[in-house]
């Protein structure tokens, strides 16, 4: 072979193999048809709109500034010793997702005599994703005498879905006390819920009046088993105990009444 042929050849070789791989880099015609939409996407129609937000949301569907309300009733029950005795405790709410109305409600009677009856007004604003901070006036019409206290304080929920609510109190004369609550619902099923409940009363000074030492003054638990018959609608049963301390205790001894005492309850939580 001369080396014309083998010029030639070679040439061949470079011209005709570029020429193929050209070829297998374009895509088949039928991959690009294939990918182009069949149909043109249809604009978006006042009845698409509709569909997607229906009737009824009351503004939730949006972050905007409707109002809302809420009662909740979590504990309206009966408490068993003697006779036994009646005891209510509410919270509701007025306003939108930042700033809402607060109130709580809080009574207890025994053999028919109103023992403890209080009232709450206060302005809360969220602060965080889980807490707000509450500002407002506590009015207590038992025992004893009314009295009226400015109240502040925080209520959210804390890590693991702990139900926090801590307030304090400074009333006339320079008095001063504040009561700290957490509760936690326990899912044994999606309607059977065990709520354990801890709070504690403290003071800054002594009211002989009233039977309360300054300190920590009392500490009430409480252990409710309760079936949701729906959401806003559960029955409970359970076991609470309550004890006077220092101070207060001492007071009671006085008085020849019982430092502490256990009861069971039984009750309704409703919200709606």
């Amino acid at each position: 072979m001369n080396r014309y042929a083998a010029l030639a050849i070679l040439a061949t070789m470079m011209f005709g193999g570029g020429a193929r791989v050209t070829a297998q880099e374009q895509p088949p015609k039928a991959a690009v048809e294939k990918q182009a939409p069949k149909e043109p996407i249809p604009p978006v129609t006042d009845a698409d709109r509709a569909a997607a937000f229906p009737p009824g949301l009351d503004g939730h569907e949006v972050h905007d500034r409707a109002i809302h309300t809420f009662v909740l009733f979590d504990r309206l029950e009966w408490q068993g010793r003697g006779s036994g005795g009646f005891s209510l405790e509410n919270t509701s709410w007025i306003g939108g997702d930042i700033d809402r109305l607060w109130i709580r409600a809080e009574g207890e009677s025994e053999d028919g005599t109103v023992e403890n009856a209080s009232i709450h007004g206060l302005w809360g604003r969220s602060f965080s994703r889980w807490w707000d901070v509450v500002v407002g006036i506590r009015q207590d019409v038992r025992p004893g005498d009314p009295q009226t206290w400015a109240a502040f304080g925080v209520q959210g929920l804390a890590p693991q879905w702990f139900e926090v609510e801590a307030t304090g109190y400074v009333g006339a004369g320079g008095r001063t006390r504040g009561t700290f609550e957490v509760e936690y619902d326990l899912l044994m099923t999606n309607r059977l819920i065990l709520q354990p409940l801890v709070e504690l009363e403290m003071y800054g000074k002594d009211d002989p009046a009233r039977g309360i030492g300054a300190g920590l003054s009392s500490i009430e638990t409480g252990l409710r088993l309760r079936y949701e018959i729906r959401r806003e609608l559960a029955p409970y049963v359970g076991v609470t105990w309550n004890r006077k301390l220092f101070g207060t205790g001492d007071f009671a001894g006085a008085a020849g009444e019982s430092k502490s005492s256990a009861r069971v309850a039984f009750g309704v939580r409703a919200w709606f």
